[in-house]
């Protein structure tokens, strides 16, 4: 369902009853793990998650790792920051 090495890849599913009475299997939001910063890189305007986490990690698909080190759950929510935290390679 999630590609390999998404941080939903072994979040586990459970079941919730809808208001309808429709049950669906929805996905678990795994809790961050804070690890200590490497640093700081300086975002410039424009410039992509998915091109800093592939220069820092070298996985571009590692976007969500940067998400983690900077507590935010969506890639978006990462617009406003001028510096995004570097967290250590590896999940």
């Amino acid at each position: 369902m999630f590609f390999a090495g998404s941080r939903y890849e072994n979040a586990g599913t459970y079941n919730v009853t809808t208001p309808e009475g429709k049950t669906v299997t929805v996905t678990k939001i795994p809790l961050s793990t804070r690890k200590p910063l490497l640093g700081y890189h300086r975002r410039l305007e424009g410039q992509r998650l998915d091109l800093i986490a592939s220069y820092y990690l070298k996985d571009a698909n590692g976007f969500w790792q940067l998400c983690n080190a900077n507590n935010s759950v969506v890639p978006d929510a990462l617009a406003s920051h001028d510096l995004i935290g570097i967290p250590p390679k590896g999940r």
